[in-house]
């Protein structure tokens, strides 16, 4: 059974006029997720343009660059709602040089869409979005082979896309691929199924959003509770409460069971979970809630609540797949803070160990840091880290790397 209030945050990918901001548009106009007055604007726009009908594209090219230009720079987000589900779009620009754009777009993805024009079939840049949807752990890849109606419809074209793409999907890591042909600009196979593909016998691109299971995406395994403040009331009801409030990053707690505290090493058992006003039973992720223990123990912001029998592992030298966001190159030697959680520590980039060619997605030997490389590298950092790695634990397998000089975040990293 889908839960009605289930959010499910999706990702879209595809070289430049594949008709990324067509389709979201289309999926925003005919599901009937736009305001009146939004509408009206847009429909102005499209008139001024000279366009017949309504220009789907404005509904997500939000900055005045991108609608002159006709393209997507930057990351724009889009929320609707259906009857079965809550949705957050993230529209992310196709060019090689918004490589970055693509990454913090499709982080916290449960579904990344890749559109294809059905003209133009696999190219590089399907190739390039597909292998940063694996390195990210994406679980869910929806292959949209859009602009159907141009190539009569054909399930020949289709099946041989479909063909080319389970070929470099075949090496990579996801676990769940679907394909879908459609017209975004018709709306064949978004919203309603399409009368002129009677020979596809699957759903349309938001009923399988709409049905898909993502309760299975989140870690439920490995219970880690990074502390983010102490809660010490001093009021008559709650004189000797000590509550150590965070947002569970993954597994489940229940009253009861015996914790460790890391990076110190004390156990304890839970006494009480609570959230506002009422006690629960058990907490997961991703619930905010205060944790009191049996023991008195001193923890403090960064520290970590673990069940006992499962310990994340405490480490200072830290092997991370780095995409590198700022426009300056990275500095050798130089210190950044690294942040993981909700624990801060200062950290040094020692060694560059390989770079990915985003073209031919082959290893380089360079050890020079640019905007949108992404690179394997070795991290030490001041204090040990409680680490997962990011194929098992998206949460407490991420750091974010920030320049002190500037407070400027430079860097987001996968743990390896």
């Amino acid at each position: 059974m889908i839960d009605n209030n289930q959010l499910l945050r999706f990702t879209t990918a595809g070289s430049v006029d594949d008709g990324k901001s067509t389709l979201i548009g289309r999926l925003l106009y005919d599901s009937k997720s736009i305001f009146e007055d939004q509408l009206a604007s847009i429909e102005n726009t499209s008139k001024k343009k000279g366009h017949d009908g309504v220009d789907l594209a404005l509904f997500t090219d939000g900055l005045r660059d991108e609608r002159e230009q006709g393209i997507t720079i930057d990351v724009a987000y889009r929320y609707f709602t259906t009857p079965k589900r809550k949705f957050i779009i993230a529209d992310t620009p196709g060019h090689i040089q918004y490589t970055r754009n693509m990454v913090t777009g499709a982080s916290t993805a449960n579904v990344a869409t890749i559109l294809i024009d059905a003209r133009h079939g696999v190219i590089e840049q399907t190739k390039r979005h597909a292998f940063i949807a694996s390195l990210l752990q994406i679980p869910h890849i929806i292959v949209c082979v859009n602009k159907m109606d141009l190539v009569d419809f054909s399930e020949e074209v289709f099946n041989k896309i479909v063909a080319e793409f389970e070929k470099i999907s075949s090496k990579m890591l996801v676990k769940d691929v679907r394909f879908i042909p459609m017209s975004a600009l018709l709306g064949d196979n978004v919203v309603n199924r399409s009368e002129n593909m009677p020979w596809y016998l699957g759903a349309p691109m938001l009923h399988t959003l709409e049905t898909m299971h993502i309760g299975s995406d989140t870690n439920k395994v490995d219970a880690r509770f990074p502390v983010q403040t102490v809660i010490r009331p001093q009021s008559d009801s709650h004189r000797d409460y000590r509550g150590y409030a965070g947002r569970v990053a993954s597994g489940i707690f229940r009253v009861g069971d015996e914790v460790t505290i890391m990076p110190s090493g004390f156990t304890s058992k839970i006494k009480t979970i609570d959230l506002h006003d009422e006690s629960l039973e058990e907490a997961h992720a991703p619930m905010s809630v205060s944790i009191t223990l049996e023991d008195d123990i001193d923890i403090s912001r960064g520290d970590m609540i673990v069940r006992s029998n499962n310990k994340p592992d405490a480490s200072q030298d830290i092997e991370v797949m780095l995409c590198w966001l700022n426009n300056n190159p990275a500095r050798p030697r130089a210190k950044y803070t690294i942040k993981h959680t909700s624990n801060d520590q200062k950290a040094m980039i020692k060694e560059v160990v390989y770079k990915i060619d985003i073209n031919t997605l082959e290893r380089v030997n360079d050890d020079s840091l640019n905007m949108n490389d992404i690179c394997k590298v070795k991290i030490r950092t001041t204090k040990p880290l409680m680490i997962d790695s990011y194929r098992e634990n998206r949460t407490t397998g991420s750091v974010i790397l920030v320049d002190d000089a500037t407070n400027e975040t430079v860097a987001a990293g996968m743990i390896v």
